[in-house]
């Protein structure tokens, strides 16, 4: 049905020239995509996002000067539409909660298969947000475990489970707002009766539930 009509534009940030050899290779050996810029720093990545505009942005965390995270935070402030895809070796939830708060659409680990990484840069182009299915059973283990302990305040509406929705795939409050037609403050308010209705604290706890829904299943 669709073909690619267009190839994604994919921009490298890694502080490791072998690394970013070896990422250029694999995403230009793809007929969807190719790498249009290359940077060694968050600095060079943000300079490089405004020069060549790419529709993604692969995103190492721990780099010289601004790192990873910063960069991230900056992109998604300066240029909204670009998709950022964290790739890192850090498997723990406070790296990728801290990445999704910044803006990340995506989280894959350097140990997994490079398949990964592809699926990754396709699903976040596409609108979507991919989470590395290495740290998937982890996160929907430890929701459910912690599910069992709670109690239910009774299940959240459609409204409030579509702004949990727009949430895990990585929109800010305003942004889901404007994509509803609702004030800020409502959305506030729908986030906040659906996240205490489900016992969730915070936005890796609203992923974890997400993943349970089937609603970051790769697409």
């Amino acid at each position: 049905m669709a073909s690619h009509p267009t190839v994604l534009r994919v921009l490298l940030a890694d502080d490791h020239l072998t690394v970013r050899h070896g990422l250029k290779l694999l995403v230009d050996s793809q007929p969807d995509m190719t790498v249009v810029a290359e940077a060694s720093d968050g600095d060079g990545a943000m300079r490089q996002a405004l020069a060549h505009q790419p529709d993604v942005v692969v995103m190492d965390i721990s780099m010289p000067g601004t790192n990873g995270l910063t960069a991230t935070r900056g992109l998604r402030q300066s240029h909204p539409a670009i998709a950022i895809v964290t790739l890192t070796r850090h498997s723990d939830d406070a790296y990728l909660e801290e990445l999704l708060r910044a803006g990340a659409s995506g989280y894959v680990l350097k140990q997994s298969p490079p398949a990964e990484l592809l699926q990754a840069i396709r699903a976040v182009a596409a609108g979507g947000q991919y989470i590395d299915s290495a740290l998937t059973g982890r996160l929907t283990a430890s929701f459910l475990e912690r599910d069992g302990g709670r109690t239910s305040s009774g299940a959240p509406s459609d409204r409030e489970n579509e702004v949990l929705r727009l949430i895990a795939a990585g929109y800010s409050n305003k942004e889901i707002a404007a994509r509803l037609s609702l004030s800020v403050k409502t959305v506030e308010t729908h986030k906040a009766n659906g996240m205490r209705k489900l016992g969730l604290t915070g936005r890796i706890d609203v992923v974890r539930y997400a993943l349970l829904q089937g609603w970051l299943g790769p697409s």
